[in-house]
């Protein structure tokens, strides 16, 4: 018997080994081999497999020398050739992956992270998980689906602070009763190890946790892959890494703050993981659970059109739903600040006076957006990227792209001004909100959590670790705080700039900007019968009037009029083909060819997909790389993957992201 192989480095043509006698003899193709190819030894998969050698061939034949030890997960190999085909991608970029985050023997073994680990008393301290009627019939209806391993897609709407953690652990002690294995996704590592520390706390001890993230260490990965390859039911949590795990008895995947971006890889080739979640769950056939206070607009649609399942939890668990206030900015009325309104300072003190706590949120990190000069309106720029260089309050201006940095100059590069004074020093930033609070409440202990704290993944622990334990008393963050968290003592959420984010160019910019807000304003209240969101604007924009919870669904109706009038998603399919390039002329020119390519095959073949660009895109250069983009839109996703395909040659050059609705 022979073998067909392709190196998982190295090499990328498809290389022939004879197959040893004591090999076995069926349902090699998709398993990984280590092959001998000149001096050395490297792993490959295994593409086919032949009882007799291949016609043509003249070489010698060596034999394969061993096979890699696989988890034995009868679906696999078609989720696999699935996720591949979506993406127009070759298989092997999946393996060498695994291979990468798995089987590496050479990369370091670190201690783990303080942040996921959890003592033995933790784990002793098992709580029994009481439902509402609300949550037992969610878990109800999923527990059969389990048992009999029937794909079942399921919406899990629920308000801030409902308790959807407890339906997720409830549905995954049953699973490992079972003796099956769940997933549970989760958008960003932080979240992803908060939930690794609660599972741990809080579920029974006898079910086997691993966390499967970048964080995680090389020893914990191999223990995780010894566990799968022994058919060991356990839970893994994780953002994308482990739904590319192969995985032999999988019976549950839960996708926790489904609408997230951060399911949405930013590398090429922009795998979706919620999506592939999806695709994971229709392959094994088992049932899936996507929970959210604000689920996205193309998974209420899933509803009515693909008959979705929907369960909504409209009750918090503790605590009352906050009042909301809105507050424009535009207003010419006196204030000390005008970042922070008369309303929100007066509110801040109360609740200091009451020792409560205050979240306050903007999606900034930095002092500021950029500095001018306002003698001949230079902006200090990045070099490598197209962008403004934001400041920060160590005088430090800073790209956030591609991390350059440099010391704000005492005089402009452009008309040399020499006083320091001449820059204006426009927008604001999270940095600059805690110097204003500081000045404005002297006594008041702040802290801040932004991406620029949370790299620093100890420091990030520490504060929100403080916040809890009620050593701050008002915390100022980004988008990080707005997912999962929990803060008792919280009865006071001021968003600064609620329409900073309303006016991107993107189709989806107020469904992000409207479910952003409200999971921020859901930090308020959790414990509280009272408590308030002040929301600051400059404008008052028609998403304003959907910021209390329970309106949400009436804006997924308005929103999707909107969406059916231009054949935006649900209603149409987009996709987009990024073309980079270090010369600016080249990507400029590739572009356009790329373009003329296009129209022409999508006439010839008659395929009706609308095709778009190429445009520059508001960030067109990063780290010395021009960027151009081509969208193409249609009622078929089968249309566009067909015009991709068609591509040839010229695919190469290009990069592909399917949008989270092409699936």
């Amino acid at each position: 018997m022979f073998i067909q192989v392709r190196l998982l480095k190295g090499f990328p043509k498809p290389l022939l080994y004879s197959v040893p006698d004591n090999w076995p003899k069926a349902d090699l193709v998709g398993r990984v081999v280590h092959v001998p190819i000149q001096k050395r030894t490297e792993h490959a998969l295994i593409l086919e497999q032949y009882k007799q050698k291949p016609a043509g061939n003249k070489f010698d034949i060596r034999p394969a020398l061993a096979l890699e030890p696989f988890p034995l997960d009868p679906h696999y190999q078609t989720f696999i050739k699935k996720l591949a085909d979506h993406h127009q991608l070759d298989p092997l970029h999946f393996f060498k992956r695994m291979r990468k985050f798995i089987a590496d023997e050479k990369k370091a073994i670190q201690n783990r992270s303080s942040l996921s680990k959890s003592t033995t008393s933790d784990r002793e301290k098992c709580y029994e998980i009481i439902l509402t009627n609300e949550q037992q019939q969610v878990v109800d209806f999923i527990l059969p689906k389990i048992k009999k391993l029937q794909y079942t897609p399921t919406i899990l709407h629920g308000v801030t602070g409902s308790g959807k953690t407890e339906c997720y652990k409830a549905m995954i002690v049953e699973t490992i009763k079972n003796n099956k294995s769940a997933l549970l996704l989760l958008p960003e590592v932080t979240l992803a190890l908060q939930f690794e520390n609660i599972m741990r706390a809080q579920l029974p001890k006898n079910i086997t946790i691993f966390g499967f993230h970048s964080v995680s260490t090389a020893r914990d990965k191999k223990r995780l892959w010894k566990a799968l390859l022994a058919k060991q039911p356990l839970l893994v949590i994780g953002v994308h890494l482990p739904i590319l795990l192969p995985i032999p008895n999988l019976g549950l995947i839960v996708v926790d703050e489904e609408h997230e971006v951060g399911y949405q890889e930013k590398k090429h080739p922009h795998i979706n993981s919620k999506e592939a979640a999806i695709l994971r769950a229709h392959t094994a056939e088992i049932p899936i659970v996507l929970g959210s206070a604000t689920p996205s607009i193309s998974s209420l649609y899933n509803i009515k059109k693909h008959g979705w399942h929907f369960f909504q939890l409209k009750k918090r668990f503790a605590g009352a739903f906050p009042k909301i206030k809105t507050v424009f900015l535009t207003d010419k009325k006196f204030r000390r600040n005008f970042w922070i309104s008369q309303k929100l300072e007066n509110s801040i003190q109360d609740r200091l006076s009451k020792q409560e706590q205050v979240i306050i949120f903007l999606n900034r990190r930095g002092f500021s957006f950029f500095v001018q000069c306002k003698d001949c309106g230079f902006i200090f720029e990045c070099p490598n990227c197209s962008v403004s260089l934001t400041l920060h309050n160590n005088d430090q201006l800073t790209c956030h792209y591609c991390k350059h940095s440099q010391t704000l100059p005492d005089k402009c590069s452009t008309c040399k001004t020499t006083k320091k004074t001449t820059f204006i020093k426009k927008g604001i930033g999270t940095q600059q909100v805690v110097s204003i609070l500081e000045k404005l409440f002297p006594f008041a202990r702040i802290g801040r959590a932004d991406l620029d704290t949370t790299r620093k993944k100890k420091l990030w622990h520490e504060t929100v670790a403080a916040f809890k334990e009620k050593k701050l008393d008002i915390l100022v963050g980004t988008q990080t705080i707005t997912k999962g968290y929990h803060f008792p003592g919280v009865t006071l959420v001021g968003i600064l700039w609620a329409d900073l984010n309303l006016h991107f160019p993107t189709y989806n910019a107020t469904e992000t900007t409207l479910q952003q807000l409200l999971q921020v304003a859901g930090r308020a209240g959790r414990q509280s019968e009272q408590s308030t969101v002040i929301v600051q604007a400059m404008d008052n924009h028609p998403v304003l009037k959907y910021l209390n919870e329970i309106d949400y669904l009436q804006f997924y109706a308005s929103e999707l009029k909107t969406r059916k009038q231009l054949g935006y998603p649900p209603y149409g399919r987009l996709a987009q083909l990024e073309i980079r390039h270090t010369n600016q002329e080249a990507a400029e020119a590739e572009a356009n060819q790329l373009v003329e390519y296009l129209l022409s095959i999508n006439q010839k073949m008659n395929l009706s997909v609308q095709i778009m660009g190429p445009s520059e895109p508001p960030v067109s250069k990063i780290k010395r790389t021009y960027i151009r983009k081509i969208y193409l839109k249609s009622n078929s996703p089968k249309a566009i993957k067909t015009l991709i395909r068609a591509l040839g040659r010229l695919r190469g050059h290009i990069k592909t992201l399917f949008t989270p609705h092409q699936a």
